[in-house]
């Protein structure tokens, strides 16, 4: 009976946050197919670690690190140095959103590196602060502060040098 309430939890958690899962994933890496590999490996990641996972006070906390881990352990492979990525073409979105805007964020987050990356998207799309991202980078405070500080620097700097939509619309 243990195991039946075991794998019905991890089933009822994972049911309620992959789709949270995979949006970190496509922020971590800018395309849909590989944040659809990421989350998956997440959550294997997870099954074998549930008894512990599952004790954890905070549960999502624990699989963003989870996340982010696979992200940046993935990086550091020689399958990521060999694969050439394409360009896929962007999702549809709603009508309301600044689609060039959103795109030219997507384009210069996805050129910063691994770290920095992992760093704006835990401090600015997760909303953690400086010491629940070093918690989940497993890294020190002042690395989080100065990863951000360059991370937002270099997007600052992409962003800008993005002509004005007046001119960009013939």
């Amino acid at each position: 009976m243990a195991k039946r309430t075991h794998d019905a939890e991890f089933t009822e958690y994972v049911a309620s946050r992959s789709g949270w899962l995979r949006k970190v994933a496509y922020l971590l890496c800018g395309d849909w197919h590989r944040a659809d590999d990421l989350v998956q490996e997440t959550i294997a990641k997870l099954y074998v670690n549930w008894s512990r996972a599952g004790r954890m006070e905070n549960l999502d906390g624990y699989a963003r690190r989870v996340l982010v881990n696979v992200f940046l352990g993935e990086q550091r492979t020689s399958w990521w140095r060999r694969t050439v990525r394409r360009e896929a073409a962007p999702e549809t979105a709603a009508d309301s959103i600044d689609l060039d805007a959103s795109l030219d964020l997507r384009h210069a987050l996805a050129a910063l590196p691994p770290r920095q990356r992992a760093t704006v998207v835990l401090r600015y799309y997760c909303d953690l602060t400086v010491e629940q991202a070093a918690e989940a980078l497993g890294c020190s405070t002042g690395n989080v502060k100065s990863q951000s500080s360059r991370g937002l620097d270099t997007l600052r700097s992409k962003l800008a040098t993005r002509p004005a939509v007046a001119e960009r619309t013939p």
